[in-house]
């Protein structure tokens, strides 16, 4: 591992100790940040799959009902039955914040109290009430469907953020502050030792000039 290019004085490596002190505190706060952000994530993830599983489901038995009205009405008889919508929807976005990550809050709010069905029984067949029902009653689960699955995309970029700075300072930055602080300390020794040894030969030439 590559060291930094510093002078090897006491005031820089008291300045490195400090810095290598704060990296390792950064690293395990941030490490212990990416855990529970990965736990979160998993607990999305799950609800994501279930909340989709059951979509799909019911969305595939509402069109396949659909597409049997369809095949004993005439278009004109189901265009004409699903033209007036018998309410009015509004979307209420907000947020919230996730680790540190703000996430969408979408409330889906119906308002207007016309028929559920509007338009004549005797046109239509059972299908296609039973059709409209379950898709009616999907729209807010597919909505919470959407606010999960984004929640579940923006926490997994934040997790791949922090483990590059999780790594970054793993591999690189505390590594290069630990190998500088090793040199500059075995610099100040050895200069200590020659300083040491200056002494000792300036006291032996003292001591045979007073002899």
């Amino acid at each position: 591992m590559a060291r930094l290019q510093v002078n090897p004085t006491r005031m820089e490596l008291k300045r490195l100790k400090t810095r290598l002190k704060t990296a390792e505190r950064g690293h395990k706060l941030l490490k212990d940040k990416s855990d529970e952000m990965i736990r979160r994530f998993m607990e999305f993830a799950k609800e994501n799959k279930k909340l989709r599983e059951e979509v799909e489901a019911e969305l595939s038995d509402a069109l396949k009902t659909f597409i049997v009205a369809k095949a004993v009405s005439d278009d004109a008889v189901i265009q004409q039955a699903v033209a007036m919508p018998s309410s009015n929807v509004a979307i209420e976005l907000d947020s919230k914040n996730v680790m540190s990550v703000v996430v969408p809050v979408i409330t889906v709010k119906e308002s207007g109290e016309g028929d559920k069905y509007p338009y004549s029984f005797s046109g239509v067949t059972a299908e296609l009430d039973s059709s409209i029902e379950v898709m009616g009653g999907l729209l807010q689960r597919m909505v919470k469907l959407a606010e999960v699955e984004k929640t579940c995309n923006m926490l997994a970029i934040e997790i791949e953020k922090n483990r590059r700075r999780v790594n970054a300072l793993e591999y690189v930055m505390i590594p290069q502050l630990q190998e500088t602080i090793k040199f500059i300390t075995m610099k100040l020794d050895e200069n200590e030792r020659s300083n040491i040894v200056r002494l000792v030969k300036v006291k032996s030439l003292i001591e045979k000039e007073i002899v």
